[in-house]
């Protein structure tokens, strides 16, 4: 299921960010990733997602990531340590996986990522996961 289909679409403010090789889609708590099929997540592709996100990613903002892989799509594991050395945004990540192949890869992916990494069956499981994190309850409790 993508983002936009889902009942959080409707009950969160969201902006949509468009790339060649897919979608990302910003919230206040969250980026939420879906992208194309059949591309392969390199330095590139990240050098152009932390450009565009630099003002979310600076030291000392808190944010969580939701990869949504509902198409087929590789990606280089090693992005995490790269991008864990560097900045300090991602308090978690969640990995929606819609095969065992993906669960797999995302399971590669967990030993890499120095913080809590979730494989969710869908995607209202990991913005629930993701919103219920006590980073952002705090946040949420005192709208």
């Amino acid at each position: 299921m993508k983002f936009e289909d889902c009942k959080y679409s409707k009950q969160l403010a969201y902006k949509k960010e468009a790339f060649s090789f897919g979608t990302v889609y910003v919230t206040e708590h969250f980026l939420l990733s879906e992208f194309n099929e059949g591309i392969h997540v390199d330095h590139k592709i990240a050098s152009e997602l932390i450009s565009r996100f630099s003002n979310l990613i600076s030291k000392g903002i808190k944010i969580g990531y939701i990869a949504n892989r509902f198409n087929s799509y590789s990606f280089d594991p090693q992005l995490w340590v790269d991008f864990n050395k560097d900045y300090d945004a991602f308090v978690a990540s969640a990995i929606v996986t819609y095969s065992n192949f993906s669960y797999l890869n995302a399971s590669l992916e967990k030993k890499f990522f120095n913080k809590s990494l979730k494989r969710c069956k869908n995607i209202e499981e990991a913005i629930g996961w993701i919103m219920n994190l006590k980073e952002f309850k705090t946040d949420i409790n005192q709208n």
